[in-house]
């Protein structure tokens, strides 16, 4: 007759194969856990408004070409009244400069007209026109979230 005997050095096949499904059974379930509370934090990030003041209707005077750098916008003032222009080139980015065509972008030379037609270059589409509003207060604001059709202007009352 054979007599079985048990391994006493170590941990048996079984009992390691039991413990290892235990543990993968806990750091699923951790990894769940881990997953559905990441859904209660709304991932929202904050972005900063696309309005900004540029001043009153007065610093504009008529003929008034005039660059908000830090807003990468050209603002125009005309016997039809007040227009924005955006001087981001619509190919890759870069910020445009006035020229005597228009503006030319130093990047890829796309070039655009006075009213920001793409006259030459890789530029895909025209530069953008912004909405210009005005408060209670008289201040105009841009809104350069919003683009308008070419060629609308603020009139000046």
């Amino acid at each position: 007759m054979i007599k079985k005997t048990r391994n006493t050095e170590g941990v048996s096949r079984r009992d390691f194969l039991g413990l290892a499904a235990f543990g993968a059974a806990i750091l699923g379930s951790i990894g769940v856990l881990a997953g559905s509370l990441r859904f209660v934090k709304a991932d929202v990030y904050s972005e900063e408004s696309k309005k900004f003041k540029i001043g009153k209707k007065e610093n504009f005077p008529i003929g008034t070409t005039r660059k908000f750098d830090d807003k990468n916008v050209f603002i125009f003032s005309d016997d039809n009244g007040l227009f924005a222009i955006s001087a981001i080139c619509t190919h890759l980015g870069c910020i445009v400069s006035p020229s005597e065509f228009g503006f030319q972008c130093p990047c890829h030379g796309s070039r655009y007209d006075e009213n920001g037609n793409v006259i030459g270059g890789p530029a895909p589409r025209p530069l953008e026109w912004y909405e210009i509003n005005q408060e209670v207060d008289g201040t105009l604001f841009i809104d350069a979230g919003k683009a308008v059709p070419q060629g609308t202007k603020y009139l000046f009352a």
